[in-house]
């Protein structure tokens, strides 16, 4: 077994491990008998989880939280397995591309509950999850440019119309989802409606910080043919589809813990990102079609 092979199983292993480990002791706090009230500081009256490793965290978000771990658990782990013995057996571009997709995912949900959740008994573990695939993203990354290097001039690529304006779409939709009540509360000299006992909100950072600009960015390379567009778009698909999933999960508990979900949250904060992920779907099944042509001539 070859150097890249070792780590790939090393980063991947404690990956899976950590993981599971953390979205299972998530799932076991679901338990709403336990709940109370405190007053957060800025003197409103918060409803408090009281259980588990999410006792400290609020009434409103541990069910988001709660589907983020089955969604983690039930989907990304599975596909985490499939994409580390695929990578191990055979170091490809579509293989690479399909570890880097799945890294990114464990990158937004560790950095996620790392600053979103209360500090508890397992923040080490977050931090543990947070670098590996931290530098799993890099690894990944590094091993991909060097094929886009080696590609740049011998290789030119096609997307469509419709792939090109959902990267817009997408990179516009995270604002359209968060940015009002943002501007919403700097108007009227407020905190987020849904601050409660938290000092910032991590998904509008991570969202409107990272990925919508990422998506731009992504549009600009594919515009210009450059190859790390190629596989910056196909990561995008996949992280798209994974958002997806998590999103209607994260709301189905919602719903169980009692929480009434407005028919414009359900719209803008739900069905468009479900939308955008069914058109994620199909691009990247297009796309994938192409890949086969891409590792014949990488190898």
């Amino acid at each position: 077994m070859n150097k890249s092979k070792i780590i790939y199983m090393f980063f991947g292993s404690l990956m899976i491990l950590l993981t599971l480990l953390i979205t299972i002791l998530g799932i076991l706090s679901f338990n709403m008998n336990h709940s109370y009230y405190i007053n957060n500081q800025y003197g409103d009256s918060i409803k408090i989880w009281g259980y588990g490793i999410y006792k400290h965290d609020s009434y409103f978000k541990v069910p988001i939280f709660v589907g983020s771990d089955v969604t983690m658990l039930v989907f990304v782990v599975p596909f985490l397995i499939y994409a580390l013995i695929k990578v191990i057996k055979e170091e490809n571009l579509e293989n690479l591309i399909r570890a880097l997709g799945v890294c990114c995912l464990i990158l937004y949900y560790s950095v996620s509950i790392a600053f979103g959740v209360t500090y508890n008994k397992i923040h080490l573990i977050y931090i543990g999850l947070v670098t590996l695939s931290f530098f799993g993203v890099c690894l990944l990354l590094a091993k991909l440019h060097k094929i886009s290097i080696l590609k740049s001039n011998s290789y030119s690529y096609k997307t469509t119309k419709p792939m090109e304006i959902f990267l817009l779409v997408s990179g516009i939709a995270v604002f359209i989802a968060w940015l009002p009540e943002i501007i919403a509360s700097l108007v009227k000299g407020t905190s987020l409606s849904l601050i409660e006992v938290y000092t910032t909100e991590i998904t509008y950072v991570l969202d409107m910080g990272i990925i919508g600009p990422l998506m731009i960015i992504t549009f600009v390379l594919i515009r210009n043919k450059k190859f790390m567009g190629y596989i910056l778009l196909r990561m995008s698909f996949l992280v798209c589809v994974g958002v997806g999933i998590m999103l209607p999960v994260q709301s189905i508990f919602q719903i169980i813990s009692g929480y009434p979900l407005s028919v414009g949250e359900i719209f803008t904060k739900v069905l468009i990102f479900v939308f955008l992920a069914g058109f994620a779907t199909y691009f990247q099944f297009r796309l994938k079609k192409s890949t086969t042509k891409l590792d014949i001539i990488t190898s």
